[in-house]
């Protein structure tokens, strides 16, 4: 097998095994691998180490649980091999930017945030930086149908977790732009929501459509930054879970947009 074949297959084993315990032994074992050279392979096929991986797919797993099941936060934490429930608080409440017992509340306001969105939908016009070496620009597209808002983001990680440290929305396929970024390394994602779809179903999402880049991108005020192409398509298997609140960028984004209509 190839090594994305079998990175894939080491995925897929994480995936049915979340309530196991899983170790990079015994992963790197499944797939035939020593575990320095799984970890490394692993790393360059995914841009997360193997155990972040599992922590990031169980705290997806999480929200499913707070969404579809009456478990309490506890035995959530407990379902998902988290031993701590303050740790499990502090991990989710870091990614999600709430607790988990608040993220469960919020399906309501996650429809009226989309709403609101849809009664806005506009044509956000872009801001030209001074300085074009310390800006990110790019177009995003896609072959699927879609009407709905697109969520665009740098972040210092290879996994769009916490707050992007650059985002914005978009009412329409096309152009962006990031402005006055500052230097550094990050990486570009995109998820999208087309409109009416159920909180449920952006609050963990599984079936949006996404972007993922290969690899990171170098902002230096020296150099001009090649124009990103985003290709919105669905999920792939060894995609990072997307573990941003979808909610609190769309309440961002509405709160700057009536700051600067006052």
């Amino acid at each position: 097998m190839s090594r994305q074949i079998e990175m894939k297959e080491a995925i897929h084993y994480i995936q049915t095994h979340l309530y196991d315990h899983i170790t990079l032994d015994i992963l790197a074992s499944h797939v035939s691998y020593s575990p320095y050279h799984f970890s490394r392979i692993f790393k360059e096929e995914t841009g997360l180490s193997p155990l972040y991986f599992v922590s990031s797919m169980r705290l997806q797993r999480a929200k499913e649980l707070l969404l579809n099941t009456n478990m309490s936060v506890r035995d959530i934490s407990l379902e998902i091999g988290q031993q701590s429930l303050g740790t499990f608080t502090t991990r989710f409440s870091k990614s999600d930017g709430v607790t988990p017992a608040y993220f469960r509340n919020t399906q309501e306001q996650a429809e009226n945030l989309l709403n609101s969105l849809h009664g806005l939908e506009r044509e956000t016009k872009l801001q030209h930086s001074v300085n074009s070496f310390l800006s990110v620009n790019g177009t995003v597209f896609t072959e699927e149908e879609f009407e709905g808002v697109i969520l665009v983001g740098l972040f210092p990680k290879p996994i769009p977790e916490g707050l992007p440290l650059y985002g914005t929305l978009l009412f329409f396929l096309g152009e962006f732009q990031f402005h006055n970024v500052k230097p550094g390394l990050y990486y570009l994602f995109a998820t999208s929501v087309p409109w009416g779809m159920k909180a449920q179903n952006f609050l963990v999402p599984h079936t949006t459509l996404r972007y993922k880049p290969t690899g990171p991108i170098l902002v230096t005020g020296n150099v001009q930054v090649p124009h990103q192409e985003l290709h919105l398509r669905a999920a792939q298997l060894d995609d990072p879970p997307i573990l941003i609140s979808i909610p609190r960028l769309m309440d961002n984004f509405l709160q700057r947009i009536k700051d600067s209509n006052p």
